[in-house]
């Protein structure tokens, strides 16, 4: 994975972004936050998920997805974002 293609979607920032600063959120709610569809939302989660930076926790239907912090690259992405919008 290069950064330039987590960062090359728009969506994908909105996502990390949301995760980053929420913990865990389902799927309606990102959807809803990052102002995507639905199926767009799920593409980015499952590119994001097959990145390492992001995990889904089912119980029965419902999907809760959650910043993977356990991945480096997810704590620098995380930090990079709390640098953006702290300064």
């Amino acid at each position: 994975m290069e950064v330039e293609e987590v960062f090359s979607s728009k969506g994908r920032v909105k996502i990390l972004k949301l995760l980053a600063k929420r913990s865990e959120l389902n799927i309606s709610e990102i959807t809803r936050r990052a102002a995507l569809n639905h199926s767009t939302t799920l593409n980015h989660l499952e590119w994001l998920k097959n990145a390492g930076l992001v995990e889904e926790k089912k119980f029965g239907r419902i999907r809760i997805y959650r910043f993977k912090l356990e991945n480096p690259k997810a704590k620098a992405i995380q930090a990079l974002f709390e640098a953006f919008d702290g300064g």
